[in-house]
C-alpha cells in the first residue's frame, strides 16, 4: 500500500515537470499574442491590484520596522559618540593635569634657586580639605611626618610665601595660611631691594587680607615694591620661622617712611589662597 502511494506521488510529480517544462517551451516558442501569454496578462491583471493593495497595507509595518531599526542604529551610534566624548574629555583632563603640573614644577624650580633656598629638601603635596570658616585659614595636605614634615616647616607654591606646618601627623599635616587671623602667624619681611623691614600681619575683620607694618629701618616704599621674607631677630634670640627670601607679595600703596614706625599699608599676596590645589613643604634645611 506505502509502495503505491509512492509511486502514484513520483508519477505525478514528473507529469507537473513535463508540463511545466511543455508550458515554458510552448510560452517562449509562441508570439506575444498567443494563448498563453493572454493567459498570463489576464492573471496579472487580476492579482496586480491585489498586490498593490497588499503593499499598501503593510507600508505602515514596514515603515514601523525600519524605524525601530533607525532608531536602535542612532541611539547606538549615540552611545559610541558619547563614549568618545567622554575619552577625550578624560585625555584633555590628564593633560591639562600633565601640563599644569609641569609648570608648577618649573616655576617653583625658579622660585627655589632665585630664593636662595638650595639647603632646603621640597615635599610635593596635594590639598584635600580647607577650613569652611572665612577667619579662620587652614588647609590639610596629604603628606606628613611619614614625608620628613615637622610642625613650623614653611608652606609655598609657586608663587610664593602660604604659610607654616602647624599640626603634623603620619600621613597629613596642617596648614596654618598667612591670612589665618586666629594665631599668631606673623611673618617678618622686608622690602626686596631697600632693606626696611617690617612685618606681614593678616587684617583685623578683612579676612583673607594681609598688612604690612613697619619695625626698623627708614627710606620710602613704593607700590608695586615687592616683599620677601626676612630672618631677623624679633624678641632676643628668637628668629623668624620663615627661610629668608621667599616672595611674600607686593604693597598696594605708597608710603613715604620718615619715620620707624608707620601706619600698616595693606599687600597683595603673591599666593592665591582661594585656589590652593597644590602646595610645597620646605623640610630640613640649616638648624
Amino acid at each position: 500500500m506505502y509502495r503505491k502511494q509512492v509511486r502514484r506521488r513520483r508519477a505525478v510529480l514528473v507529469l507537473l515537470v513535463v508540463a511545466c517544462l511543455m508550458l515554458i517551451s510552448i510560452s517562449i516558442s509562441e508570439a506575444d499574442s498567443g494563448p498563453l501569454h493572454r493567459v498570463q496578462n489576464g492573471v496579472s491583471a487580476v492579482l496586480n491590484p491585489i498586490g498593490e493593495g497588499a503593499s499598501r497595507a503593510l507600508k505602515p509595518a514596514r515603515d514601523l520596522v525600519n524605524w525601530f531599526d533607525e532608531t536602535l542604529a542612532a541611539r547606538g551610534e549615540n552611545d559610541d559618540l558619547r563614549q568618545q566624548v567622554a575619552d577625550l574629555r578624560a585625555e584633555l583632563t590628564e593633560t591639562q593635569d600633565a601640563a599644569e603640573k609641569a609648570g608648577y614644577a618649573d616655576d617653583l624650580k625658579k622660585l627655589m634657586g632665585s630664593s636662595g633656598l638650595d639647603a632646603y629638601e621640597p615635599v610635593d603635596a596635594t590639598v584635600t580639605a580647607h577650613s569652611t570658616s572665612t577667619w579662620y585659614g587652614s588647609i590639610r595636605i596629604d603628606k606628613g611626618s611619614d614625608d620628613g614634615i615637622a610642625v613650623n616647616d614653611s608652606v609655598v607654591t609657586s608663587q610664593g610665601l602660604v604659610g607654616r606646618i602647624s599640626n603634623v601627623g603620619g600621613g597629613f599635616a596642617d596648614v596654618g595660611l598667612l591670612t589665618d587671623g586666629t594665631s599668631a602667624n606673623a611673618v617678618t619681611a622686608r622690602i626686596s631691594g631697600k632693606g626696611p623691614v617690617g612685618t606681614v600681619t593678616p587684617v583685623v575683620g578683612a579676612p583673607g587680607k594681609l598688612e604690612f607694618t613697619l619695625i626698623e629701618g627708614g627710606g620710602e616704599f613704593d607700590e608695586g615694591d615687592e616683599l620677601v621674607t626676612a630672618s631677623f631677630q624679633i624678641q632676643g634670640d628668637r628668629r623668624s620661622i620663615y627661610p629668608e627670601g621667599i616672595p611674600v607679595g607686593e604693597v598696594d600703596q605708597a608710603v613715604p617712611a620718615e619715620q620707624d614706625v608707620q601706619d600698616p599699608v595693606r599687600i597683595t599676596p603673591f599666593a592665591n589662597f582661594d585656589d590652593l590645589n597644590e602646595v610645597t613643604v620646605l623640610t630640613g634645611g640649616p638648624g
